[in-house]
């Protein structure tokens, strides 16, 4: 994965780790900002159906390296800006 991307103007970059990447089959993209984190999900959704339930309703989400309570994000959430990084976490296990 390339380190830290650069967005290009009006977008943010958008990272998938793990099943995330392998559901979407990139390891990142750029997104059209500003976007109301409350929409992030529904975009995802629209772009890769079936992601919610798949990988979404179960990962930790960052954005500029913060972690953002997913469970709590209400219209009130902040708005993704241009040149945010956003990154889609899934949970991961170990044997």
């Amino acid at each position: 994965m390339p380190a830290n991307p650069q967005s290009p103007d009006g977008k943010f970059t958008i990272l998938y780790f793990a099943s995330a990447s392998s559901y979407t089959s990139r390891e990142s993209e750029f997104l059209p900002a500003p976007l109301p984190a409350s929409k992030l999900f529904e975009t995802l959704e629209a772009r890769y159906s079936g992601i919610k339930a798949k990988i979404l309703d179960s990962c930790l989400v960052t954005v500029n390296l913060e972690y953002v309570d997913t469970a709590d994000i209400s219209a009130d959430a902040p708005t993704i800006k241009a040149g945010d990084e956003v990154a889609i976490i899934p949970p991961v296990s170990s044997g």
